[in-house]
């Protein structure tokens, strides 16, 4: 996240969102794939912030939602928004894949499962 002040937190988007799409946290939970009581526990401040919001979650929100943005809502949760990943950029992370040896790609998804376990510990 950025330098700037937080002045929402997760809870506070939840209930702009709620307002402006006129849905409740079981609708929210139905459109991004989550429990309904994640949802309640975000809106109950119960879970958020850096530990409670995995980056999926921020994705989904974004676009179930779409009058809120992934960034908006990263930064409502403490996290930082994750990286855009465009078809293009994904190519380009296969075909460098596919001219490593086989141990250089079981090196390359230890390090990537790593720094995603990284992102959800909210490191």
């Amino acid at each position: 996240m950025a330098d700037q002040e937080q002045t929402e937190d997760l809870a506070q988007l939840l209930a702009r969102l709620k307002d402006h799409y006129g849905v409740n946290d079981s609708e929210i939970a139905r459109r991004i794939g989550v429990a309904p009581s994640t949802v309640n526990s975000w809106t109950n401040r119960l879970r958020g912030g850096k530990r409670g919001v995995r980056p999926g979650s921020i994705r989904a929100l974004a676009a179930a939602f779409p009058a809120f943005t992934e960034d908006e809502i990263a930064a409502a949760a403490g996290r930082e928004a994750p990286g855009p990943l465009s078809a293009e950029a994904e190519a380009r992370v296969i075909e460098l894949y596919r001219s490593l040896t086989e141990e250089q790609q079981r090196v390359a998804e230890a390090q990537l499962r790593a720094l995603n376990d990284l992102n959800r510990a909210g490191n």
